[in-house]
């Protein structure tokens, strides 16, 4: 499958430490992704930051609890991503964990599958 043209590109930031059971959430939806069909996911991890709480937190080596932010990026056609944000709600719910989703329109430049993909 190739995408070209107009896209949207979701973006979900939410903690190091959230979790669905015993797998980190941000794995949960990457592998939920993957199972929709969905062109592709990416997984962020953020060096320094806050949130709601207002409490910075960062890799620093003084601060090894930190819950650093992760953010999951997934670009596809608006149709399969809005179709997909069902199911992030769902796993929201599941996880029993706040976070933010944002979504945006893009335009796709390049994106063709690789070859041994494709056969």
């Amino acid at each position: 499958m190739e995408i070209s043209g107009q896209a949207v590109l979701l973006r979900i930031f939410i903690g190091e430490s959230d979790k669905l059971g015993h797998l980190p959430l941000f794995e949960a939806i990457v592998k939920n992704a993957r199972d929709a069909g969905l062109a592709g996911a990416t997984v962020l991890k953020g060096v320094l930051g806050y949130g709601a709480t207002a409490r910075i937190r960062t890799t620093k080596i003084l601060d090894l609890s930190s819950d650093l932010s992760m953010v999951i990026e997934i670009v596809d056609e608006e149709a399969k991503v809005g179709a997909f944000q069902q199911v992030l709600s769902g796993l929201f719910e599941q996880a029993n964990c706040g976070g933010l989703v944002t979504l945006e329109n893009i335009r796709v430049i390049h994106y063709v599958p690789e070859r041994s993909s494709l056969e």
